[in-house]
């Protein structure tokens, strides 16, 4: 079992110092564990009643500590060693300092981790946080429209089974203190003016655009989903063939790319209204978000997979609709799979690229038996048209008969086949247009 450290704090039990634990996380820079049931040696030694006992939590950090902490925690139970114990996720707030509501803005109510103790903090240290306090963030920044509704938003909450009663935009946090929507209800409300752009070249740069499509003016929550189903199209799978076996994969890994394309929403900062940007070229994906690293946070602590939410009303709600799991886990998952070289940090922006994972000359998989097994010459030269499309949407049939070394009929036939089976579509004219290939292939 791991130890106690500036990041994790053990309790026997729920006692009342649970507020002053979390309070000195939510102040720390990397945020924070505390276990209820292990005890200080790491032992597990479990709780009773483990639902009861989470809802008390939840309570109790929502309601007796301040500034708000919707979206900066999260209660999951743990199995450790068979024996269930309670594990509450903390992230680093960006209203620090925070403090205990009874014992108000003081050294008895605020406190930061100093080794394996939360202590508490200075006079002059609280003046200092409070001075470089973010005012800015989204919940006080007024909705640009006041007519808003929420129709797309109570849809995504009941498919998870839960309900938006009429305090909602109390408790998601969708007024600002004067009692006007703010800019997060406008992200949510089923119309506004935010557009997520989807970009696709035929080539490794910026020179020839092919497709530029736009997700939005909807909920925020609508327009990632529509954003993750175009990427995941776009996913498609490559095969590289061999005497021995055929290596089938996806251009990139599908967890970590679901991962960066949510953190690039949730994380933006949309308080500049410049939304994020996703790029698909011949030979990788980027995806590109507007903010850089939050203020007071280094790139060690942005890869140490530990939770510092830019819009914490944001993550709150797609926590709730699914899209993000426990809090700090979409890095990890992206590391899991790509080492740190594909993040490019600058002051204003973050981007991620991923590279394909095989090479361009590779073929996309078509009408393959489940062993790999070839079905004759016509599936392999599929496989080529799909791959030619891929790389050169805008490519006629008089160049890919030459390309491929076989008639401008035979290419007709097999692009005839490949229509009819749905694999591709054509869009625009004979003339100007371009073909798009429709659905991952991996028979």
């Amino acid at each position: 079992m791991f130890q106690e450290s500036n990041r994790i704090e053990f309790k026997v039990e729920l006692n009342d110092k649970l507020e002053k634990e979390v309070v000195a996380f939510l102040n720390n820079k990397e945020g924070g564990i505390l276990y209820i049931g292990v005890d200080d040696n790491g032992k597990p030694i479990g709780v009773s009643d483990v639902d009861s006992m989470q809802l008390k939590i939840a309570d109790r950090i929502k309601n007796n500590i301040l500034p708000s902490t919707l979206g900066l925690f999260d209660i999951v139970t743990e199995e450790i060693e068979n024996i269930s114990v309670i594990k509450i996720l903390i992230s680093s707030g960006l209203e620090k300092p925070y403090y205990i509501k009874k014992h108000g803005m003081s050294p008895n109510g605020c406190f930061t981790r100093m080794g394996t103790s939360s202590q508490p903090m200075s006079t002059a240290m609280i003046d200092s946080l409070y001075s470089k306090r973010t005012h800015n963030t989204l919940r006080n920044i007024t909705s640009p429209r006041q007519d808003l509704t929420f129709a797309q938003l109570k849809i995504y909450y009941q498919e998870r089974g839960l309900e938006l009663n009429e305090k909602f935009t109390n408790s998601l946090e969708l007024l600002t203190p004067d009692g006007k929507f703010n800019y997060v209800a406008y992200l949510l409300a089923d119309e506004n003016g935010v557009s997520i752009k989807v970009a696709k070249y035929a080539g490794s740069d910026k020179v020839d655009l092919v497709e530029n499509e736009e997700y939005g003016y909807c909920s925020l929550i609508k327009a990632t989903h529509q954003v993750l189903e175009k990427l995941k199209i776009e996913n498609i799978t490559r095969a590289k063939v061999t005497n021995a076996k055929r290596v089938e994969k996806n251009l990139i890994e599908p967890i970590p790319m679901r991962e960066a394309v949510i953190n690039a929403i949730v994380h933006s900062d949309f308080s500049r209204e410049i939304p994020p940007v996703f790029e698909i070229f011949n030979d990788k994906m980027v995806f590109t978000s507007y903010g850089g690293l939050i203020q007071g946070q280094s790139k060690e602590d942005f890869f140490s997979c530990s939770s510092m939410p830019r819009n914490r009303e944001l993550m709150r709600v797609f926590k709730d609709v699914g899209l993000v799991e426990q809090l700090g886990s979409g890095m990890s998952r992206i590391l899991k799979e790509y080492d740190k070289s594909i993040f490019h940090i600058s002051e204003h922006f973050i981007k991620v690229e991923f590279p394909f994972s095989l090479p361009k000359e590779t073929i996309i998989i078509a009408n393959g038996d489940d062993n790999g097994n070839e079905t004759g010459n016509d599936n392999l030269e599929i496989w080529k048209v799909m791959e030619i499309l891929s790389e050169n949407p805008s490519i006629t049939a008089k160049q890919m008969a030459k390309q491929m070394n076989i008639s401008p009929r035979k290419v007709s036939r097999l692009i005839k086949e490949l229509k009819e089976n749905g694999k591709i579509v054509r869009i625009g004219s004979d003339r100007k247009g371009y073909w798009k290939i429709k659905t991952k292939i991996s028979d």
